[in-house]
């Protein structure tokens, strides 16, 4: 074995790897889209999103012909349908496709020329890992990771931050990583999201009996293995009432978009605004989602459509779905102070 002094150590000269350095990046994460409202780029999507093990927490070798069996093979066909009621043909995307750019186009917009933004779907394309590569060749030895979701999961927040740090594990040369806290109880999303169901509320010429906050639910299994998902979720119904001082009762929470036979976290947004009409006797309804920072297939097609459709059915009147955040002025402000805030020390 050579003596120290006998290694040939790398200097400036042109030995020396070509690295940039000294930029802040900025990446945003949301969940993802099909490329296509098709049955075969619905089913590469949810092959995807379905193998993960953060999302579906059953044994691969159990799971796996069930996955690629009935389950892919049905719901494939039924997505890609649900899919080309929203799809916007004129840019030939999904809306959150449309939004997530727009999102972190305003971003850019905001911190100039200080951090270098891009953005990333955790599945399909684009990719978190071609996105850092992106990152890193601009020089960014720092980089902020905002997973769009206010409230924390494992099945959302945590799979991010999992294929972040396995990008991490096979790189050489490796960036600083900060990751944005779940933002549920945040006052600063707490005061916009009352802001935006207030001027939304005041812009109806009618007046709702009933405020719904609708979130995506969870298996009800991994709430009590520790997911503290619900309990955000409720913490920010009790918040939002508590800033836009509603009535008691006017404000429910539910949760929307389980698939299965197992038992979720409930209630059932569907079931729910049913038992609105039938047993509340509530005929005037506006729905809001709050877990979702982007519109997508959960809410243009799965509320604004189809809850709509079976709320009217049931004998209710009067229907409003109000938008999310996406990349309004105020959705803008309200994420912007969000990573600011993260960028402490980072920027000035």
């Amino acid at each position: 074995m050579p003596a120290p002094d006998q290694f040939i150590h790398p200097s400036a000269g042109a030995n020396h790897p070509d690295v940039r350095t000294g930029k802040i990046g900025l990446l945003l994460v949301a969940l993802g889209t099909p490329d296509a409202p098709t049955y075969g780029a619905v089913r590469r999507y949810l092959a995807e999103f379905l193998s993960d093990p953060r999302v579906i927490e059953v044994p691969k070798w159990l799971w796996w012909p069930i996955l690629h069996g009935p389950i892919l093979t049905f719901r494939s066909g039924r997505s890609a349908k649900a899919y080309a009621r929203i799809w916007d043909e004129g840019l030939n995307q999904s809306p959150l496709l449309t939004i997530t750019r727009d999102q972190a186009a305003a971003m850019q917009g905001r911190f100039g020329h200080d951090i270098v933004v891009r953005w990333a779907f955790r599945y399909g394309s684009t990719s978190i890992e071609s996105q850092l590569d992106v990152l890193r060749d601009a020089g960014c030895d720092r980089i902020l990771i905002a997973p769009l979701y206010p409230h924390y999961s494992a099945t959302t927040t945590a799979t991010v931050q999992d294929k972040v740090f396995d990008y991490l594990s096979a790189v050489r040369w490796q960036p600083a990583i900060r990751t944005l806290p779940p933002y549920f109880d945040n006052p600063v999303y707490i005061d916009t999201m009352a802001d935006h169901i207030s001027h939304a509320l005041s812009a109806l010429d009618w007046t709702p009996d009933a405020l719904l906050a609708s979130y995506h639910s969870i298996p009800e299994a991994y709430w009590h293995k520790g997911d503290p998902y619900p309990c955000h979720c409720r913490k920010t119904s009790r918040l939002l009432a508590e800033n836009l001082k509603f009535d008691d009762g006017f404000l429910h929470t539910s949760f929307q978009s389980r698939v299965g036979p197992t038992k979720w976290v409930g209630p059932y947004t569907d079931h729910y605004a049913e038992m609105l009409v039938k047993d509340r006797g509530v005929r005037n309804l506006a729905v809001v989602a709050p877990a979702f920072s982007a519109d997508c297939l959960e809410t243009l097609e799965e509320i604004d459509m189809e809850l709509r459709d079976s709320f009217l059915a049931a004998g209710g009147e009067r229907f409003a779905y109000i938008p999310c955040l996406n990349a309004s002025p105020h959705g803008v402000d309200m994420l912007a102070d969000l990573i600011h805030n993260e960028l402490r020390g980072w920027i000035a």
